[in-house]
């Protein structure tokens, strides 16, 4: 067994004013009550909250402060994210640091999928973030929207992460959709989820810890939370070996497979139909985005159904064949034939003492 406990901190997050005396606050708490924690991972934005105007320089007081408080408690540490202005091009990341027992910053992570359209003025990152606890396993990071998204965990679990640590902002009512996946997630890449949300301004909670086989070893309401959780490694190790509960063996399966997947090559033709929906925008009062309620389109593309001939992009010269004709209606369609009523069997003549009915039958309700 291989184990390593795991706190998340769930916690209220105001928007116009720092969180971050707030978040030290706690850390000093959980530690106090749970001594044996060995990291602990906020929610997303938690220190400053979900407006980009406190957007800081990559070195900054609250980092200092964090890596002071991680030293202190000798955890790991993962203070949610927040927004950070690269001093290069000055666009602004949503950014997530990974801090070591001796306070030093081994990572740093900014989201790769932000919440578009709504998050329209920040930047996406383009690197993923894995780290090593020595002697325990292997960890990755990835922030909210992030895990719509399979192919962010298919490469960190591709490079042997075993932990998924998720810090998140969802005060929307896709919450639970969110929890679907989280649980998916797990299953998919055999691997724990970590997944941290926030109050206020920092979400709706329901915070959640998943377990490998999709078991909920935690699921957290809607007011403040911190739950260390004891994860045990060799689990999925196990299971990536054997499968879960000795079944799927999906990371193996996607490492024999015999297909590669041409939607990834964008000069391919096969995302065609994407090309179709509309811009990513914030849908309006009585939009009819997605329906054509004049002259319904062909939007995807035929696909021929003999063999030799691949699908074409395209779409207008495309027509599917037409709908077979329909066979007439049966003139007698809904049409009753009498039926004649058997007679009127005979009333047999009572007797008594003598039960009358078929021999042998039980009427008997007990």
């Amino acid at each position: 067994m291989t184990p390593f406990a795991i706190a998340g901190v769930q916690m209220y997050v105001n928007a116009l004013q720092p969180n971050v005396d707030g978040m030290i606050q706690r850390l000093d708490i959980l530690m106090a009550r749970f001594p044996w924690t060995q990291m602990v991972l906020f929610s997303e934005l938690a220190p400053f909250g979900p407006l980009d105007q406190y957007a800081l320089p990559p070195q900054n007081d609250a980092l200092e402060r964090f890596q002071a408080t991680a030293a202190k408690h000798r955890v790991w540490l993962i203070p949610g994210s927040m927004f950070i202005t690269d001093p290069e091009d000055g666009r602004i990341y949503n950014t997530s640091v990974v801090i070591n027992p001796a306070g030093e910053i081994i990572r740093r992570y900014a989201k790769m999928f932000p919440f578009r359209p709504y998050e329209s003025g920040i930047a996406a990152g383009t690197d993923f973030c894995v780290f090593d606890v020595p002697e325990v396993g292997r960890f990755g990071l990835s922030i909210c929207y992030d895990m719509w998204f399979p192919e962010t965990t298919r490469q960190l679990t591709s490079q042997g992460v075993e932990v998924l640590l998720h810090p998140v902002l969802t005060g929307t009512t896709d919450r639970d959709a969110e929890l679907a996946i989280a649980r998916a997630t797990a299953a998919q890449f055999q691997c724990y989820v970590i997944d941290v949300n926030g109050l206020g301004a920092g979400g709706v909670g329901k915070s959640c810890v998943v377990d490998p086989t999709s078991m909920v070893l935690h699921q957290s309401a809607g007011q403040e939370d911190m739950f260390p959780i004891e994860v045990d490694l060799d689990m999925v190790r196990r299971q990536r070996e054997t499968g879960m509960k000795g079944l799927g063996q999906v990371l193996k399966s996607f490492r024999d497979r015999s297909t590669d997947f041409s939607v990834y090559d964008r000069t391919s033709g096969t995302d065609e139909y994407l090309k179709t929906l509309g811009p990513l925008a914030i849908p309006q009062q009585g939009t009819t985005a997605g329906l054509d309620t004049t002259t319904p389109a062909m939007r995807v593309p035929y696909a021929p159904s003999f063999d030799g001939q691949d699908s074409q992009p395209g779409f207008a010269h495309k027509v599917p064949p037409a709908f077979p004709v329909e066979p007439l209606p049966n003139p007698s369609a809904g049409t009753a034939t009498p039926v004649a009523e058997p007679a009127e069997a005979p009333t047999p003549v009572a007797k008594p003492g003598v039960l009358t009915g078929t021999a042998g039958s039980n009427t008997s309700s007990g």
